[in-house]
Parts: structure tokens; sequence; C-alpha cells
């Protein structure tokens, strides 16, 4: 299994022009034809964000200051996990010219879907900083843990993007229930309402136990929003869990991509 790993991995790094081939087009793609270009990436969590805050302040599900904000950090982080799976999900049926015609590492589709979605985060979070400055919260020394935070989500995206884009060859509904699945797991990842003020609730507990973008969004927010460190046994189970779905991934994904050029 580790030597497999690590052929794969060197094999993935000889490929590595391909891989940022296709990272370029999927950016281009994402914005072609459109008016204001990158400018989306910017606008569009800031559009999200006004109408959840609306929405948390109605229910009172936010009753903190400047919520806008908290509501903001969780929904960036929320916007890069759904761009990753969705992309991720058809990013081997979607190059099945590609795959019949050509060798290559299979690795490279699923990865560069998810790295498209990386870099398209990383040019949203100048929004939070702007957000944050004009508001007058001010920006922690707890940021520098950022990169962990974004690393242990990016193993997460990865993971579950090896897996859905297996099932996605072999199933072409897996799409079709991936939109509903987000749809509901989005309404139970602490965005737009405050988990830790329910942090004696077994619910609470158990849903971060069970939807591990809970825990994700959860240190988002510790960081960027309260200024705090999240503790380092939440931040070690969270990490675990990403690497465990990594390396589920991976095993289903390397089974079956020899089969890939058949199916698609």
């Amino acid at each position: 299994m580790i030597h497999a790993l690590v052929q794969d991995l060197t094999e993935l790094w000889a490929y590595r022009s391909l891989l940022r081939m296709l990272v370029l087009r999927d950016l281009k793609a994402r914005y072609k034809n459109s008016a204001l270009g990158v400018f989306w990436s910017f606008l569009q969590p800031l559009g999200m964000m006004m109408v959840m805050t609306v929405v948390a302040g109605v229910v009172g599900a936010v009753k903190l200051p400047h919520a806008h904000l908290f509501v903001l950090c969780g929904l960036v982080s929320w916007n890069y996990f759904s761009a990753a799976l969705v992309s991720g999900a058809g990013s081997v049926v979607g190059n099945s010219a590609l795959v019949k015609k050509v060798y290559f590492p299979r690795l490279v589709l699923p990865v560069s879907a998810v790295t498209s979605a990386l870099i398209n985060y990383l040019l949203s979070l100048p929004v939070f900083v702007l957000v944050a400055l004009v508001s007058g919260h001010a920006l922690s020394a707890a940021w520098l843990m950022l990169p962990l935070v974004i690393l242990i989500q990016t193993i997460f995206c990865v993971g579950i993007a090896l897996l859905l884009s297996t099932l996605n060859v072999f199933y072409r509904d897996t799409q079709f229930l991936l939109e509903l699945g987000l749809l509901a797991l989005m309404f139970l990842t602490p965005i737009w309402y405050d988990l830790s003020a329910f942090t004696s609730s077994t619910s609470a507990i158990w849903l971060r136990r069970l939807n591990p973008m809970a825990s994700i969004v959860n240190m988002y927010q510790d960081l960027m929003y309260r200024g705090t460190l999240t503790s380092a046994e939440f931040v070690l189970r969270t990490a675990v869990t990403a690497v465990l779905v990594l390396v589920l991934g991976y095993f289903v994904f390397r089974r079956y991509s020899a089969r890939f050029g058949e199916e698609v």
C-alpha cells in the first residue's frame, strides 16, 4: 500500500504540468463570458452573507456582535467544500474523452478539481479581511493557524472527491444525489447559527462527530471571528478524520480506476 502510494505521488508530480493545465482550464471556464470575471469570487460570498445574516437575525440564530462576519467566515469555507465536491464528483466523467484516449494518472482529475476550488477560496479570503476591517473587527494572531485549517479541509475534500468521482463513473445518479445532500448538509453545518451556544447539548456534540464540516467550520469561526485557538485535541481529532477519509478515498479510487476507460 505504501509502495503504491509513493508510486502514485511520484507519477502525480511527473504530470504536474497536466495538473496545472486542468486547474487553469477550470478557472477560466468558471468565469467564461462573465462581465465581472474573477470579481464574482468577492461578490458571491458578500451577497450570500447578507441574505443569511438577515435570516439568522430574523430567527434569532446568531446573537453575536458583527454577526455578518460570523456568517461570512463559515460561508466561504462551505463554498470551498461545496465547489470541491461538485467539481470533483464530475471530474472523471467530465473528462471522458481524455480518459479514453490518453494515459495519465487518473488522480490528476479529482485533485485538479479540488485545487481549482481551493484557489477560488483563497481569492475570496480578502473579502472577509476587508469586511472585518470596515466593520472595526480586529484580526488576531490566531490567523497564523489558518493554513493548518485550510490544509485539513483540503485533505478532507480530496478524500471525498476521490470517493464521489469513482461512484459517479459507475452510478451517474451520484451527481444529482450530491446536490441534494449538500443542500441538507448545509443546514446541518453551523454557518448561520452559533453551535458554541449549545456546547452542552447532546445534539451539538453528535453534530460535530457525524458532520466533519461542522468541526472545520467551527475552527474557522474560532480563528477568523473569535480570534482564539481551537483546542489541540479538537484539531487533532478533525485532522485524523480528514486523513482517514483521504485514505479511504484513495483506496477506492485506486481499486477501480483501471475500469474508468471502459465505463465513461
